[in-house]
């Protein structure tokens, strides 16, 4: 039912978005760099490699500049125009084609790029064994400002391996143990929720067994 979900959905939002998608990829091509798509490479499902597809909303060669794989709360890497589509969580979009060929679903455990993967422990890697990644999931709904809370911390590479990578590892495990169709539903509607309300609380409120972390709390102690 899952996968029959996610053709049938993502089939439907191309065909609902494509007023919204054309202009953007008209815009983007005329605009900062001219690329309309960024691949990235990924971990997904078996932890076998592969690539998601993005709006282009930073320089091409952002991962070997500034601060490399992380993107930080007014980055200036991030294209004008791009801004305005990472804000909103647009440039997320072109991965419904992503959902469509198969390679994720709309809800899972986020991919994440080799070097944040190998930062993981072995329990999560387990986890990416039984589960085609996902657009969205519990992690992505929490950490949905996550580039502000690594800006205020006092090193952020040290906040994302020690204090974001743990907590996410654990949701995840949440996930695994009690999703069911039903829940990928609802953090479907969270997910929605979030963009325009982003710290609401309502996922600990529909599902108080979920990990809790005080994210105000994250980063005060990376200069340790």
């Amino acid at each position: 039912m899952k996968r029959l979900f996610d053709i049938v959905v993502s089939l439907i939002a191309m065909i609902v978005l494509a007023p919204v998608l054309v202009p953007i990829m008209i815009i983007l091509r005329f605009s900062g760099e001219g690329k309309i798509f960024y691949l990235q490479e990924r971990v997904g499902q078996d932890n076998e490699r592969f690539f998601i597809t993005k709006f282009a909303t930073m320089l091409e060669d952002s991962p070997n500049i500034g601060s490399g794989e992380h993107t930080l709360q007014n980055d200036p890497r991030v294209l004008p125009f791009g801004k305005i589509l990472r804000k909103s969580k647009i440039n997320e979009l072109p991965q419904i084609w992503d959902i469509f060929v198969g390679k994720m679903s709309w809800v899972g455990p986020r991919p994440t790029t080799p070097s944040h993967h190998a930062l993981y422990p072995e329990y999560y890697h387990k986890v990416m064994e039984d589960h085609v990644p996902g657009l969205t999931g519990i992690g992505s709904i929490i950490f949905r400002d996550e580039e502000s809370i690594l800006s205020r911390a006092d090193d952020y590479e040290i906040t994302y391996s020690q204090e974001i990578v743990p907590y996410k590892a654990e949701l995840e495990l949440w996930y695994k143990e009690n999703r069911n169709f039903g829940m990928d539903i609802i953090l479907i509607l969270l997910t929605a929720w979030a963009v325009i309300k982003p710290k609401n609380g309502l996922l600990f409120k529909l599902y108080p067994n979920v990990p809790y972390l005080n994210l105000e709390n994250i980063g005060e102690n990376s200069n340790l």
